[in-house]
């Protein structure tokens, strides 16, 4: 089964509560990069994000019977990957573990040295300014600017409505902005 396909996903759900584990094999292809990402952005650390993106599927695995269709399975993973790092946040606080910063450089389509020096500036400036938001402003940053998710599906991942979605993200904005602002200064 190629994941580039058009796949029926509720009939691949279907299948999988028949007794058919073979549709799982493509649900992990099809989006363990997506829930990787945004375990890296919630946890920072990349160990601790592919451990919570392998447990994100071993949840999703087990609860997958439980699948009611109303939500699409993508935002399904999303509030499932979401709570997962919530709660590695959780432990990790609970046991005086401290994120690490990120490793790697952002990614720049310039090749210029000079481009390439100010896109590492820029990208440790915005990462310094994540790891100050609080979990949830940046949970509800990364599936807005980064996942690209709509205010609706942020909402269903969040479990709360479009109108704290949209006040969130803004207020977020705003926070990440003189974040930036002050390390300009500084």
């Amino acid at each position: 089964m190629d994941i580039k396909d058009p796949i029926d996903e509720p009939f691949l759900i279907r299948q999988f509560k028949d007794g058919d584990q073979s549709p799982f094999e493509w649900i992990v292809k099809k989006y363990q990069d997506r829930i990787y990402n945004l375990c890296r952005y919630l946890l920072v650390n990349p160990q601790d994000a592919e451990d919570a993106a392998q447990e994100v599927f071993l949840k999703a695995y087990r609860k997958l019977k439980d699948f009611r269709p109303e939500a699409s399975l993508y935002t399904w993973l999303y509030r499932i990957g979401v709570n997962t790092c919530l709660d590695h946040k959780r432990k990790a606080r609970s046991e005086s573990i401290k994120d690490q910063s990120f490793a790697e450089e952002l990614p720049t389509a310039e090749p210029s040295p000079e481009r390439r020096y100010q896109s590492k500036e820029i990208g440790q400036a915005i990462r310094v300014a994540l790891e100050q938001l609080s979990k949830n402003s940046r949970a509800v940053i990364v599936l807005r600017e980064v996942e690209g998710l709509s205010y609706e599906e942020i909402a269903e991942v969040l479990n709360t409505s479009v109108g704290t979605v949209k006040s969130r993200i803004s207020r977020t904005r705003e926070e990440l902005r003189r974040l930036l602002r002050k390390k300009n200064a500084g």
